[in-house]
């Protein structure tokens, strides 16, 4: 039997002095290879590579990222993230922390829970007065051939709990595929294989969403908004949260 996994990541971002972004830290570990690539605009742009197969049941990963006051970093991954089976959950812990004047766009790729697997995903989000952010979560259950072959998705157990200026703005909390109460049915995911939202602070709300199981939703406070999705596959799923 493989032994679980236990590996973390780190990224800092911090104005450079000359109108753009460093990142004094960027760090990584097992799976989790931050890599710097050509960032726009002032902004540092760090993709995650993923350098090893994970997580499997049993691992925990953990990855943080601080942005400092007038900072701007965008964050991406360079594929999915596949979640896949063995000897109990797999654990992934994400804290993002943004501060004043400082910007956060994270748009990673989908996490996908392949049959037989269970996720156990909390993000912490830590927004300072007059942090910008916009965050992008897509979550696919079963990977294309396990559907093909009519076998029982992954199970996604996935927390968001989102703080600004102290005060709590959003937290909820979804439990999503094989093995949890309810998923599949109509007043859940009615069938669909993909889900996702959208939330934006200190940006524009994105505009109305087109034809499909989409809502936009209006959190507290004048510059909030939380676009929410569900749909049969990931490309139909990016397609409304844009």
């Amino acid at each position: 039997m493989t032994a679980a996994l236990t590996a973390q990541a780190r990224i800092v971002a911090a104005p450079d002095g000359r109108g753009g972004t460093a990142l004094p830290v960027l760090s990584g570990g097992g799976p989790l290879a931050p890599r710097r690539t050509r960032g726009t605009g002032g902004a540092a742009h760090v993709v995650v590579v993923g350098s090893m197969a994970a997580p499997l049941g049993g691992d925990r990963l953990a990855l943080t990222a601080e942005v400092a006051d007038g900072a701007a970093l965008t964050v991406t991954s360079a594929a999915a993230t596949i979640s896949l089976p063995g000897p109990g959950p797999a654990h992934y812990a994400v804290e993002l922390t943004v501060g004043a004047d400082a910007r956060l766009d994270w748009r990673p790729e989908p996490v996908v829970a392949a049959s037989g697997s269970h996720l156990v995903l909390h993000t912490r989000i830590t927004l300072a007065a007059g942090a910008r952010l916009r965050y992008r979560e897509e979550q696919v259950l079963g990977r294309h051939h396990d559907w093909t072959r009519g076998a029982a998705p992954g199970r996604i157990t996935s927390r968001l709990t989102v703080r600004r200026a102290g005060r709590l703005l959003l937290d909820q909390q979804t439990d999503l595929g094989a093995g949890a109460p309810g998923w599949d049915g109509p007043a859940v995911l009615g069938g669909h294989h993909a889900t996702g939202q959208l939330l934006t602070v200190g940006h524009p709300p994105p505009p109305p969403p087109g034809p499909g199981d989409a809502a936009l939703l209006t959190l507290p406070g004048p510059d909030a908004t939380l676009l929410t999705a569900a749909a049969p596959d990931a490309l139909a799923l990016r397609r409304l949260l844009g």
